[in-house]
């Protein structure tokens, strides 16, 4: 991303002085969001543990969870804008909203999926205890 923007146009607009200090609190505020996601999830969290049939004892609902319910996504999509507006590069202000719809179109599939793994975990939990 980096790379890609060093070679592309800067723009005055984005060259004002105080982009540098928005720049820098959206990428402190991203990578805290990416950071303590994967602290609260733990490594087997946050590498596809769901899809692995690893689940939690219970959805993460703590920090950074309570402000937002992606916040790798939004996190990394915050450090994408604040790198653009660093380097005050239009394109990656345009890279960083494609990242953005990517990351939402993935999150129409996610979510639900999320949802349904840890509904079927309880409802296999509540037939267990039926059973017993």
């Amino acid at each position: 991303f980096e790379r890609a923007l060093r070679s592309q146009p800067t723009h005055p607009f984005l060259q004002h002085p105080l982009t540098p200090y928005i720049a820098y609190a959206l990428i402190l505020t991203g990578n805290i969001l990416v950071l303590t996601s994967t602290w609260a999830l733990g490594i087997t969290g946050t590498y596809l543990g769901d899809y692995f049939g690893i689940l939690m004892d219970e959805p993460v609902t703590s920090f950074p969870f309570n402000v937002t319910g992606a916040p790798m996504y939004y996190g990394s999509t915050m450090s994408f804008l604040g790198t653009a507006l660093l380097y005050g590069r239009p394109a990656g202000v345009l890279l960083t909203v494609e990242v953005l719809v990517v990351y939402w179109v993935a999150l129409g599939f996610e979510d639900p999926f999320t949802s349904e793994i840890y509904a079927k975990r309880e409802r296999e939990r509540r037939a267990g205890k039926k059973a017993e």
